[in-house]
């Protein structure tokens, strides 16, 4: 069921480092990508796929992790994503609703990693001049965010909250991370 498929497919921080993932899987996400809507059709977005050590290494430095765990900074040696998808717009391609783009192939990739028993988690805090040195991307691709993919090594709990209370993420002192959402009769406005 699609429902239980989205409460499961959390913003995963921590992996099984070792647990390594095939190219072949990753182009399998982006192919989910590929056959969702795009914005009048455009299709501006571009990918780049990581999935080995040398590449990985060069990718996780330049990613920021979890802006609201003032501690956090960032999954530890041995909890590092196993692979990594780079999302990018072709500048050739002249489209004004990227955005809308990157959301539906964001939710598409994540989802199929969800249904292959991974996680992952989207990082728009990219150093993006380093990361286009590093990996050498051509002038002609804005980089616009990379997702992170690998085999969850973290409990995520879905808390329902009042309107009125804090919607930031926070985590217990065994590591169980807790995602605050909002219940559902306050976030549907009746017409009248």
């Amino acid at each position: 069921m699609i429902q239980e498929l989205i409460r499961r497919n959390r913003s995963y921080r921590r992996f099984y480092q070792d647990f390594k993932i095939e190219h072949e899987t990753l182009t399998e996400l982006v192919n989910c990508a590929r056959l969702s809507a795009s914005a009048k059709n455009f299709q501006p977005l571009k990918y780049i796929l990581a999935c080995d050590s040398k590449h990985n290494d060069l990718i996780f430095p330049n990613l920021a992790w979890a802006g609201f765990l003032k501690d956090c900074v960032g999954p530890k040696v041995g909890e590092h994503p196993s692979g990594y998808i780079i999302i990018l717009s072709d500048n050739k391609i002249q489209s004004h609703r990227v955005n809308c783009d990157l959301g539906i192939a964001c939710q598409s990739i994540l989802l199929g990693a969800t249904e292959k028993g991974f996680g992952g988690c989207i990082i728009a805090a990219v150093n993006k001049t380093e990361l286009r040195k590093s990996l050498n991307i051509s002038d002609e691709y804005e980089i616009q965010l990379v997702i992170a993919i690998g085999k969850p090594k973290e409990t995520i709990v879905i808390d329902e909250i009042d309107n009125e209370e804090s919607t930031k993420y926070w985590r217990e002192d065994d590591g169980t991370h807790h995602v605050p959402k909002r219940k559902l009769e306050d976030i549907i406005l009746e017409l009248k």
